[in-house]
């Protein structure tokens, strides 16, 4: 599957187009799609040429299609659904093992990998089918869409509790929910510690982030993470990126969950933010409601009352904000500390605006 220079191949960018990655280190390249060449021999299966290949590269990923055929070369070679080798950075390698647990856990609810490498972070995964985003997208506009999907992603959450300290042990990072106000702490340091050396564009892309407003802040934080954690709800996998382009919805009812790079165990309703944020975009507000009950139904009894599980998602739909902000911190070296902290910073500020506001939900 080597290709060095192969002018075939497809290559994306996005926003990105300064972003250092090891797919521009040949032997790394070399060595990722040799690995991918011997696990689909394994399987039976071969890359189809490389016409088809596209590669999408991220600060955060390596993401590389593949298109595949039946290795069988007595008949003619019958094309396959393509595959997607994914490589992520070192402080996001957990991705790779965490989906081979996941298969195992929660089947019904996310992809099962052809392959991991869990020391490289290298994953090789199957086609998914129809992404939500797509079929969202060529369907009436339907705010009730978001609602069975989100039920089956807090009833995988709830399955998933058990397990906290599995993941843990596989590398997910531990942002529980009584930690918080230190994670925030974290943050705030690395943020104050690039803009002091930084040229001028991130201290005027946050001006509000002066030392004074965030430390008025901290007691508020320390507040909200006390009163969450003493609602009773246990931690689990917060996937922290719940976007319409983060699950599969290959056929009606059914949808699969994916991207775990920016997870961490938290408190399970700080996954609520980022749905309800693109819902409100695409929707408006007026639906969120039965959104958020299709959320919390799959949380309801052992005594809670519904009053207390929506006390819980305003709580977790503000604190939820310092687990995206720390995810900044997982991408490849090389990548510049400006990078890193301005998404970081970006995400704090919303933390700001959402301490003088209640959550929309």
């Amino acid at each position: 599957m080597r290709d060095a220079a192969d002018t075939s191949t497809i290559t994306d960018r996005g926003r990105h187009k300064n972003a250092k990655t090891p797919w521009d280190q040949p032997t790394w390249r070399n060595a990722a799609l040799d690995w991918a060449t011997r696990e689909l021999t394994t399987r039976g299966l071969r890359e189809s040429g490389t016409a088809g290949r596209r590669v999408r590269l991220r600060p955060w990923s390596v993401l590389v299609r593949i298109p595949v055929e039946d290795a069988d070369t007595t008949h003619h070679a019958t094309a396959a659904s393509p595959v997607w080798l994914k490589a992520n950075p070192p402080a996001s390698a957990f991705e790779a093992p965490l989906a081979a647990a996941l298969a195992r856990w929660v089947p019904e609810h996310v992809l099962k990998p052809l392959a991991v490498d869990a020391d490289r972070g290298w994953s090789l995964l199957p086609d998914g089918g129809d992404l939500f985003s797509q079929v969202l997208d060529r369907n009436p506009a339907d705010p009730h869409a978001w609602e069975e999907p989100l039920r089956q992603y807090a009833t995988m959450q709830c399955a998933l509790i058990p397990y906290t300290k599995d993941l843990e042990q596989l590398g997910v990072p531990s942002a529980r929910t009584t930690t918080l106000p230190q994670v925030f702490d974290e943050t705030v340091e690395f943020i104050r510690s690039v803009t002091e050396k930084t040229a001028a564009p991130l201290r005027q892309s946050t001006p509000d982030l002066d030392p004074t407003t965030l430390h008025a802040l901290r007691p508020r934080l320390l507040n909200w993470s006390a009163e969450l954690a003493d609602l009773g709800i246990p931690d689990s996998l917060d996937h922290s990126d719940l976007h319409e382009g983060q699950l599969f919805n290959p056929e009606p009812g059914r949808f699969t969950f994916f991207d775990w790079g920016d997870a961490s165990v938290s408190h399970p309703f700080c996954s609520f933010l980022v749905p309800a944020e693109q819902f409100t975009e695409r929707y408006g507000p007026d639906s969120l409601p039965r959104l958020r009950d299709a959320y919390l139904e799959p949380w309801t009894g052992n005594g809670r009352s519904s009053k207390e599980l929506r006390r819980a998602l305003s709580l977790a739909g503000r604190l939820g904000v310092i687990g995206r902000a720390v995810t900044w911190g997982r991408i490849f070296p090389g990548a510049s500390d400006e990078t890193r902290a301005t998404g970081a910073a970006e995400s704090t500020k919303r933390l700001l605006q959402l301490a003088t506001e209640e959550p929309p939900f």
